[in-house]
């Protein structure tokens, strides 16, 4: 009887011990108590659009702090989003500006006096380095040249300048620079300066400011294409401007010149020859800026006369290089 009892407690311990281990062997890990692992999953970063394996959990994580990946900017975005702020920007400080349209022109004195200019009209030439006067306590003089189309006598005023050493600045128009590279040429070899006169030779303040600056980048590539130089001084259409158009210009790189001695030369002359020297030589005053244009027959045939007697009575004849330098 002893023997069967033993028996019985023998195989139950061995059950017991068999359930153990088996119940030891299921049992979960610690780690694995914690997290439950999910399958990879692919993620696409926005900035180099490559797949990165990443592993989800769900235990919690601190997130990982990162500095923002600094991206060089879009050549193709710049080169359109600048110009359109900047357009913005310049217009809505020129819509601030008077555009009360002007039309330049002094009053002849035959004083050998300077002409007189409103200080206010001055005061705002100087604020956009706008010129039409050199030095009225020195004998110097400017001579300049309005080029709207060509009438024959550019090359003999060419060379009146060449043989009396003397250098000029000629405004050209669009026309007047596709329809006469050559002659453009021959003014910058010889060292003339060649200013802009707009395309299309309009009121600037009738136009818009990106018309103007259209206006001018067409005149100043051509020439740029033509000669490998820059232009920097610009003459407006029939001497009309408004305070905004001077700000504008000079934004644009410009130096406006005006000038001081002017007559109704784009049209035969009364008088001829004579009365254009005359003309000339009665209203010489120191610090001249002296507008001629190019297409008079009178104004070609008094030149070689005009140069030697304005040198003969003491005058030099200067740049606007010179003028904007204050030399």
């Amino acid at each position: 009887m002893k023997k069967v009892s033993w028996l019985i407690v023998f195989l139950f311990v061995v059950l017991a011990v068999c359930i153990a281990v088996y119940a030891g062997k299921n049992q979960p890990s610690s780690q694995n108590a914690k997290e439950k692992v999910y399958p990879q999953a692919k993620v696409i970063t926005p900035n180099n659009k490559k797949p990165v394996n990443q592993t989800k959990t769900e235990a919690k994580q601190e997130p990982t702090k990162q500095e923002p990946t600094k991206q060089e900017p879009n050549k193709a975005d710049t080169l359109i989003s600048e110009p359109t702020t900047n357009v913005t920007e310049s217009s809505e400080v020129l819509e601030n500006l008077s555009n009360e349209k002007r039309g330049w022109g002094l009053k002849r004195n035959k004083l050998h006096a300077t002409p007189e200019v409103p200080v206010a009209i001055q005061q705002t030439l100087k604020k956009y380095d706008a010129y039409y006067l050199g030095n009225p306590s020195r004998k110097e003089i400017y001579l300049t040249f309005d080029e709207g189309y060509e009438n024959g006598y550019t090359p003999k005023i060419l060379d009146i300048l060449r043989e009396n050493n003397v250098t000029a600045a000629f405004f050209v128009t669009g026309h007047y620079l596709k329809s006469q590279p050559e002659l453009v040429k021959r003014m910058v070899k010889e060292g003339h300066i060649v200013g802009n006169h707009s395309m299309n030779h309009p009121c600037f303040p009738d136009l818009t400011a990106e018309q103007i600056k259209e206006e001018l980048e067409q005149v100043e590539n051509e020439f740029n294409r033509l000669t490998g130089k820059n232009m920097i001084y610009l003459r407006s259409p029939k001497g009309e401007y408004s305070e905004r158009t001077l700000a504008q210009t000079k934004a644009l790189g410009y130096y406006n010149i005006f000038w001081s001695l002017a007559m109704k030369d784009w049209v035969p002359m009364p008088g001829g020859p004579d009365e254009a020297y005359q003309t000339v030589m009665d209203n010489l005053h120191h610090g001249a800026v002296v507008l001629l244009h190019a297409v008079s027959q009178d104004n070609t045939e008094a030149l070689d006369r005009l140069i030697k007697d304005i040198k003969g009575q003491g005058y030099t004849f200067k740049t606007l290089d010179e003028l904007i330098a204050g030399k």
